[in-house]
């Protein structure tokens, strides 16, 4: 069966920045699983699975344009460290911030003296990717996992929508 929008991929992968840092791997631990065409996957990748089948192997690179975007420096900002009272906050910390668009995951990447210095960009925002995949299994996805957009486990997703 090869894969297409609404199959469920069963998959391990590698995935590697530009100077070969690992940045995730699967291979010694569980595979990924997910329905095709619902937006899981960084576009560049979930192209690249298209027609491929369990079995088979393949590595792709994926331009920042296809995958977590390009970096906006307008994105990052200095706020008043005030906004964070009675918190501890550090370098590197994630929190849900309310923008002009709507929620946004913002990273602390500085402190300078009263400022905070935000940054609404993906963690791999402007960053070439390159994967190992090996294809483990593809099956149709059943009528509930595309209404719920996830798939399910044995015994159904364990909890109610």
């Amino acid at each position: 069966m090869n894969i297409a929008d609404n199959k469920v991929v069963t998959m391990h992968y590698s995935v590697v920045d530009k100077a070969d840092n690992t940045i995730d791997n699967t291979f010694d631990g569980e595979p990924l699983v997910f329905i095709v065409g619902t937006g899981f996957l960084i576009p560049g990748l979930e192209q690249a699975l298209q027609g491929k089948q369990a079995g088979d192997t393949f590595s792709v690179e994926v331009e920042p344009k296809d995958g977590y975007g390009e970096r906006h420096e307008q994105l990052m900002q200095a706020v008043p460290k005030a906004m964070f009272e009675g918190m501890d906050i550090e370098v590197g910390m994630q929190f849900r911030a309310t923008t002009d668009d709507g929620e946004q995951t913002v990273i602390i990447i500085d402190i300078q003296g009263e400022d905070v210095i935000v940054d609404g960009n993906h963690p791999l925002a402007g960053v070439a990717l390159k994967f190992d995949v090996e294809v483990v299994d593809v099956r149709d996805a059943t009528a509930e996992e595309l209404a719920h957009g996830h798939v399910h486990g044995e015994g159904g997703c364990g909890h109610d929508h």
